[in-house]
Parts: structure tokens; sequence; C-alpha cells
């Protein structure tokens, strides 16, 4: 380890520094902050596939129709644009708590929608999907996107995350 002696008249007895190179090898890992990150990425291309299903035919194409989509002016054309933009801004780091917020109501929306009038519980209803989408989406709205995101780079000093 390299040191860097110092001293100052003022400062008292001579006393050492770490290097910064020194400093960050024994800082220890931040796991909050790359699970932060593992959790907006992969979320955010999950949910991105759910839009290029309806937007793009992508993945099998809307209604499990290879090539087909969904007409934009409907509820799931509305969904598709919602997935596709949002879960692209989602991994790119970019105005993710505005975006999680209104992806976290497109949820809350979606479950109602579709599932409730199934019946039961969301296991029975199969609206597991939608409810934990709206969980981590309310997750990144109090949040913010955390590290790795164009939202840090931009402005690294404004509206610290929460954490």
């Amino acid at each position: 380890m390299a040191h860097i002696m110092t001293s100052r008249p003022d400062a008292g007895p001579l006393r050492t520094t770490a290097t910064r190179a020194d400093r960050a090898a024994r800082r220890p890992i931040d796991l909050g902050a790359a699970t932060h990150a593992v959790l907006r990425i992969g979320a955010g291309i999950l949910f991105f596939q759910h839009g290029a299903q309806k937007m793009l035919g992508w993945f099998g194409g809307f209604g499990g129709e290879a090539g087909a989509t969904a007409p934009l002016f409907t509820l799931m054309g509305l969904a598709g644009v919602l997935e596709l933009l949002g879960g692209a801004l989602l991994v790119l780091g970019l105005f993710v708590r505005p975006v999680a917020f209104v992806l976290a109501m497109e949820m809350v929306a979606a479950y109602a929608i579709a599932h409730m009038p199934q019946g039961g519980w969301p296991v029975q209803n199969q609206g597991e999907l939608a409810l934990l989408y709206a969980l981590v989406f309310t997750f990144f709205a109090a949040h913010g996107a955390g590290p790795l995101s164009l939202d840090r780079s931009i402005r690294p000093g404004w509206r610290k995350e929460a954490r």
C-alpha cells in the first residue's frame, strides 16, 4: 500500500493518509447499490419485452400471433407504448421516478381491469405479475434510479437518491 506522508505545522504530529486507490481498494462492495441497479435494469428489460410484443410483434407477437401488434388507440395499445418506452427508460435509468410512478399505476389498472374480474386471489386470477411489477415500480418511484443511471450522471448532486 502506498502512503503519502503529510505534515502541517499547525496539524500536530506527522500523520499518514492513504491514496485514493488505497481507500477504494479497502471500501467494501455496496451490494445495496449493485442490486438496486440490477433490479432496475432487469425489470426494465422484462417490461420492455411486453411492450415489444404488443407494439412491434416481437417475441411471438400480440395475442400469441406471430408478428401481430395491438391497435395503437386501444387500452392494449396504450399499455404497449407505456411498456415499450417505460421499459427502455428504466434500463437507461432516465426519468425513473416519474416513469416508475406511471408504470405502477398502469399495473394497478391492469390488475383491476383484467385480473380482478376473474375473482379470487392474485394466484388464482393470474394477477401476480401485474402486482409484482406494481410493487417494483413503486420502489423505484420512491427511491429513484440508483447507480449506473443517466439520472445520476446527468444531475449527480440533484435530489439525492433515498437510501
